[in-house]
């Protein structure tokens, strides 16, 4: 058990992680980037514990994946008696009933009554890639809408659905072929006040004249787009973008990777809208720290693809599945929906008080535990503060706070704390923020 208190032993980062530091530069590639070098040997709930002594409060959660907490002794128990039965033997060969077991949950949790289908596979990437193969296989189409500030893998194919260049996509190309990218609904930053409309009127305006609607397979979109800066469309619009898909035999899918799972309040963020995806893909936090996705969907769908067509050697390793089902019960048992409303009415509040204190936070949006604040440096004209917001994420991070920053201008905060964070961690969490935001605004009027 770690006490969960934050502790600094030593200036971050310490000398053990300093060295491991130097063994890292000799040993792994420099296209590894690390955003805060102390380097970690226990962790529970709310607080990593690194290899000096160090005990940071945990505002990432591994972006969203330990969302049951680190440590969760349910996750734990499920991982260890499997590993004492077997590790692998892969699915496609010798199948096992916790591939099986997983899949049922799935149908259960996501949204919509119809029937279902599931396949498993290692990273969201791989589920992303994998959904468009099956739009496209049960449509027979090729063209794939994805939208401005998306964020949807590393992989080839979703690099093109990728929306940023740095640095996700430098240097990378050539992307893989029938990706088209149309306006994202991002109310802060619609140069009107009529976003919802025109950003729909937009979005079909560009597939007829650009693509064909009898020629597109599948519209992907974040619920709530992650890497891109927790842009929360208005309210109708994802309703109304599956209502098109829908009249236009167009695959619906909704990428719940950084969303699903209670992370906003609900089980997907699809949910608040009553929005029902063809497709939904999942990962992050599924396995509580596990490598796991899934893509679930229509079994119309999912059931086109030829036999063989889907699949990997570790997809749906058992595992991965062990610690996937015991996390699913963690989430239900302890009604981590609930934790994640509680999360945001403590923390957007202080969010806000923030924000009118130091008139450089043009935004305060999310739901849930996916909460977020957009720095600028000038209010009226909103332009972009990302030197302020990596002065912010450095004192964080001096103070035992880890954050992280995300958006397609490198100028957004997002927090993404486990759902089990104490609520006392959460409270000096943030009281460590607004010293941060202090600190980084004295030092800027003091150079300016």
């Amino acid at each position: 058990m770690i006490e969960q208190r934050r502790i600094l032993a030593t200036p971050l980062p310490g000398p053990r992680s300093q060295a491991l530091a130097e063994r890292k530069l000799a040993a792994v590639s420099a296209g590894v980037g690390i955003a805060l070098p102390v380097y970690i040997e226990a962790a529970q709930d709310g607080i990593l514990r690194d290899i000096d002594g160090n005990q940071l409060i945990d505002f990432g959660s591994g972006i969203a994946v330990t969302s049951v907490g680190n440590g969760s002794a349910r996750v734990i128990d499920a991982v260890q008696r499997q590993i004492a039965d077997f590790t692998h033997t892969c699915f496609m060969v010798t199948p096992y009933e916790e591939y099986v077991a997983v899949a049922e949950e799935l149908a259960k949790l996501t949204p919509g009554e119809h029937e279902k289908r599931s396949a498993l596979f290692n990273s969201g990437a791989e589920a992303v890639e994998n959904a468009v193969k099956i739009a496209r296989s049960a449509t027979g189409r090729q063209a794939v809408v994805a939208f401005d500030h998306a964020y949807h893998g590393r992989t080839n194919l979703t690099m093109g659905l990728t929306a940023k260049n740095m640095p996700y996509k430098h240097h990378f190309g050539p992307f893989a072929s029938e990706i088209y990218r149309v306006p994202m609904a991002y109310p802060y930053r619609w140069p009107t006040e009529n976003c919802l409309t025109e950003a729909f009127a937009e979005f079909t305006a560009m597939v007829h004249a650009q693509i064909g609607e009898e020629n597109t397979a599948a519209v992907i979109i974040e619920p709530i787009q992650g890497e891109g800066g927790f842009i929360v469309p208005p309210d109708g619009f994802l309703t109304q973008i599956a209502d098109y898909c829908r009249e236009h035999g167009i695959v619906f899918i909704a990428d719940e990777i950084q969303s699903g799972l209670c992370r906003t309040g609900d089980w997907f963020a699809c949910d608040h809208e009553g929005v029902v995806p063809d497709l939904v893909t999942t990962a992050k936090g599924l396995a509580g720290g596990m490598p796991l996705a899934a893509v679930t969907g229509r079994a119309d769908l999912m059931d086109a693809v030829h036999s063989g067509g889907l699949g990997g050697t570790y997809g749906g390793n058992p595992v991965a599945c062990a610690a996937a089902l015991a996390a699913i019960e963690s989430m239900r048992a302890d009604d981590l929906c609930a934790k994640a409303r509680a999360i945001e009415d403590t923390v957007v509040p202080r969010l806000k008080e923030i924000a009118d204190r130091t008139e450089v936070i043009g935004d305060v949006r999310g739901r849930g535990a996916m909460l977020a604040i957009e720095l600028v440096s000038d209010l009226e004209k909103k332009t972009p503060y990302p030197e302020l917001t990596a002065a912010v994420n450095k004192a964080c991070h001096a103070r035992g706070l880890v954050t992280l920053t995300c958006g397609t201008f490198g100028n957004v905060f997002r927090f993404l704390p486990p759902l089990t964070i104490a609520p006392e961690l959460l409270d000096e969490g943030l009281g460590l923020l607004d010293e941060a935001f202090d600190e980084a605004l004295g030092a800027t009027a003091a150079g300016g």
